[in-house]
Formats: C-alpha cells, sequence, structure tokens
C-alpha cells in the first residue's frame, strides 16, 4: 500500500507540472488566428492589411449586362435598373446609354488589362461609384502579392487613395478552377491551344455563384454569326468605330495565341442555361 502510495506522488510530481506548462503555452498562445469571412471563396477583398475577406454578396435576381453592340437601340435600361444585382464588365460606361443599359452597377468584373481604363478615371469608378464592387482577374504575373504583381500594387494603391473602395481579387485557385470548367466543357487545354478566358466567362462564372436566376442582355449565341441576316453592330455598344463583332469574335476564335474563344464560350453558356436559371434577352436565345 505505501509503495503504491509512493508510485502516485511520483507520477504526480511528473505529471502536474506538465500540466502547469501546457496550459501556460495555451494561455501564451491564445486561441487560433481568426480565418477568412464567410463568403465566395473564389474572390479575396484587396485591402492595405491584406487579403482575408472572401465576396460577401447574394442576389436573388441579377442582370449581367454585356458590352456589346447589340445593347444599341435595345430600350431596356429601366428593366434592368429594376433588377436585384445589376453586373457589367470592364469600364462599359452607362452615361450616355441610360435608355439601353440601365444606371445601376452592383458588380463590374474587370480583366487586369482594363484596370488602367479604370485608374484613368478613377474619381469616377472609385469616388462616384461608392456603390460598385469591383471583382478584377488576371494572371499570376499581374496579380501576385510580393510587391512584384504590377496590376495588384495598382489595385492595393486604389485601395489606400479610395478607403471606402470594394476591390476583389479573384483568387489563383479560382482562375485555375475556370481553366478545368474550360477543359470539361470542350474537351480542350486552354492554355495548350494558345486561349484566355474573357471577361464575360469570369462573369458569368460569379453569376452562377452568386444570383439565384441570372438575365443576361445583350450576348449572341455561338451560331449567331453564322446566319445570314445577323445585323451588323459595334463591338462594344460605346466604341463605334471599331471593328463589328462577328468579325472580331472570327478573328479571335481562329488566331493561334492570345485569343478569346468568343464563339466557343457561347456554346458553353447555351449548355449552362439548361443546368441553371438563366434566360437571354436582346437577342433572346432558344434552346
Amino acid at each position: 500500500m505505501k509503495s503504491q502510495m509512493s508510485c502516485l506522488l511520483c507520477l504526480l510530481s511528473v505529471s502536474l507540472p506538465l500540466l502547469f506548462w501546457f496550459g501556460h503555452v495555451i494561455r501564451r498562445d491564445g486561441p487560433p488566428p481568426v480565418g477568412p469571412s464567410t463568403g465566395l471563396n473564389g474572390y479575396m477583398r484587396i485591402t492595405p492589411g491584406g487579403m482575408d475577406q472572401f465576396l460577401d454578396k447574394r442576389c436573388n435576381q441579377c442582370a449581367l449586362v454585356s458590352s456589346s453592340g447589340q445593347m444599341l437601340g435595345a430600350g431596356v435600361g429601366e428593366e434592368i435598373d429594376n433588377i436585384g444585382c445589376v453586373i457589367r464588365m470592364n469600364n462599359a460606361p452607362t452615361l450616355g446609354f441610360e435608355g439601353d443599359v440601365g444606371t445601376r452597377t452592383s458588380i463590374r468584373v474587370v480583366s487586369h488589362t482594363s484596370v488602367p481604363l479604370l485608374v484613368k478615371n478613377e474619381h469616377y469608378y472609385f469616388q462616384q461609384s461608392a456603390d460598385t464592387t469591383y471583382v478584377v482577374w488576371g494572371p499570376e504575373r499581374n496579380m501576385r502579392q510580393d510587391g512584384k504583381g504590377r496590376i495588384f500594387n495598382t489595385l492595393l494603391k486604389v485601395t489606400m487613395k479610395y478607403p471606402n473602395v470594394r476591390i476583389y481579387a479573384v483568387t489563383r485557385e479560382k482562375i485555375q478552377y475556370c481553366d478545368s470548367v474550360f477543359q470539361n466543357e470542350t474537351g480542350k487545354n486552354r492554355m495548350k491551344t494558345g486561349a484566355f478566358l474573357s471577361t464575360g466567362f469570369f462573369a458569368m462564372i460569379l453569376a452562377i455563384d452568386m444570383c439565384d436566376s441570372i438575365h443576361v442582355y445583350g450576348m449572341i449565341d455561338d451560331n449567331y454569326c453564322s446566319r445570314a441576316n445577323h445585323s451588323v453592330v459595334p463591338y462594344h455598344y460605346y466604341e463605334k468605330n471599331r471593328i463589328d463583332e462577328c468579325k472580331m469574335y472570327k478573328v479571335h476564335e481562329h488566331t493561334q495565341r492570345g485569343g478569346h474563344r468568343f464563339i466557343t464560350e457561347k456554346a458553353i453558356y447555351a449548355r449552362w442555361a439548361t443546368r441553371h436559371k438563366m434566360e437571354f434577352k436582346h437577342p433572346s436565345w432558344n434552346f
């Protein structure tokens, strides 16, 4: 009995200091660091303090407004403005086109190549348009966060100058996911075929992530340019003297390196429309 008591005292003499040491470590280290907030985890907010906030936005209905010349004369501005969330692309303006494209912009999906166009008119985009959220996509070389990402650095400076602006970057993982979606839909590796995904592709992915139902305005289907009676419109509704839309699409579809596969993407959207609540207007699509 005495020997058992001695062993128990020995164990206590060893274990109690260990318990106090572990308790000290736990108290010293505190709780684990808080991770990113809930939301859409493919889109991270750019702030001077780092990137630790996901895009937390959900919409019942979304209007995804194309930059196509198809919007000229559409007369659907009021209809678009009455939809809960309005998604536009790059620097597509509303001023002067309100009757056709509306006035509101909830989300603006922006290519890395269009960021300088926004910065050129920074007071309008980042101060006057305070209700707009910006979602920017780009390759790693431009969006890296180690001080060498040229576009990321530009956006970081914008957030310092305009503290209330909401700018999110499409994460590298999300871009890789979009590449895999393109390959699964087409059987082709995007990079090996020399293609770049369009801003419209990223906008459509975001809309599917964020919206219960999607109303797409001004986007043509993949067979539109093959029809003999198709209308000839500018590539962008706000650029009258550039090449027309179908010519631009055909050039990009067949270029060997650096082109967008606009027509192929439209065929993908048609398949998505059978799986999601999505409708196309001006022109309408037949499924």
